[in-house]
C-alpha cells in the first residue's frame, strides 16, 4: 500500500541535493511540504495535509545521519595528491585507434611523475595526460576524430581501501560531497584502490578542500 511517507521518501530521495539540505538541517519543512504536497495529493489520489507530509519528512529526516561519511573517512587514507597541468582528450574510436594508443606509452615516463589514463567507453576513449605532452598526443592522433580536448586541469587522487568495492554508497558519497560543493568534474578514474578526480583549474582548491573535509570526517 503507497503511503504518504513512501512517496515523501522517493521524492526525496530523487533529488540528491534536497537530501543534503535535509541532513544538513538547511531547509523547512513546512515550506517543503507546501511544495511536495500537490505531487504528493496526485500520485495518492487524496487530499493530504500539510502537516502529516511535514511529519513525513520529520521521521526521513531522522534517518539521514552521518554513517555513510564517517564509512567513507574510514575507508580513505588521509594523503590526497594533486598534480596541475593536465589535459583531457577524447577521441572517437576507430579500427586504426588500438595501435596509437599503445604507442602513448612511449612518450609519457611514469618514472618521472608522467600520468596517463586511458578511459574507453563503447564509442569514444577519454585520454588523460600531462599538457606539456599534448601536442605529441594530438600530432598521433591527427588522423583521429577529435572529440573534445581540454586543458588546464588538474587531478587529485586519493587512495582508498578496497572494501569499498563491496560498501553500497561510497563513491556517491564522494561524488555527492564535491557536488554539493559545487565542483564540477570533468573525469572520474578508479581502480581498487585508487580513486582519481579530474577537475578544473578554478575548482582545484575547492575540490581538494571537501575532499579533505571528507577525508577527515568533519
Amino acid at each position: 500500500m503507497v503511503t504518504i511517507a513512501h512517496l515523501v521518501k522517493k521524492m526525496v530521495v530523487e533529488r540528491p541535493m534536497l537530501q543534503e539540505t535535509m541532513r544538513q538541517g538547511l531547509i523547512s519543512f513546512g515550506a517543503l511540504a507546501e511544495k511536495l504536497k500537490p505531487q504528493v495529493e496526485t500520485e495518492l489520489g487524496s487530499h493530504v495535509k500539510e502537516s502529516a507530509i511535514v511529519m513525513a519528512l520529520r521521521r526521513y529526516s531522522e534517518g539521514l545521519d552521518t554513517k555513510a561519511e564517517k564509512k567513507a573517512a574510514s575507508l580513505f587514507s588521509s594523503g590526497i595528491v594533486m598534480k596541475t597541468g593536465m589535459v583531457d582528450i577524447a577521441v572517437a574510436k576507430s579500427a586504426t585507434l588500438a595501435s596509437k594508443l599503445e604507442k602513448l606509452y612511449r612518450i609519457v615516463d611514469f618514472f618521472k611523475g608522467d600520468v596517463l589514463n586511458l578511459i574507453h567507453g563503447n564509442y569514444e576513449v577519454s585520454i588523460i595526460t600531462n599538457e606539456r605532452h599534448m601536442a605529441k598526443v594530438l600530432k598521433l592522433l591527427e588522423s583521429e576524430e577529435i572529440l573534445m580536448k581540454e586543458k588546464g586541469l588538474v587531478s587529485i587522487a586519493m587512495s582508498i581501501s578496497k572494501e569499498h568495492l563491496y560498501t553500497p554508497g561510497i563513491l556517491f558519497t564522494v561524488v555527492r560531497k564535491l557536488a554539493w560543493d559545487n565542483v564540477n568534474i570533468f573525469e572520474l578514474v578508479s581502480t581498487t584502490t585508487e580513486l582519481v578526480f579530474v577537475v578544473g583549474s578554478k575548482d582545484a582548491a575547492r575540490a581538494y578542500n571537501s575532499l579533505q573535509e571528507l577525508v577527515g570526517g568533519e
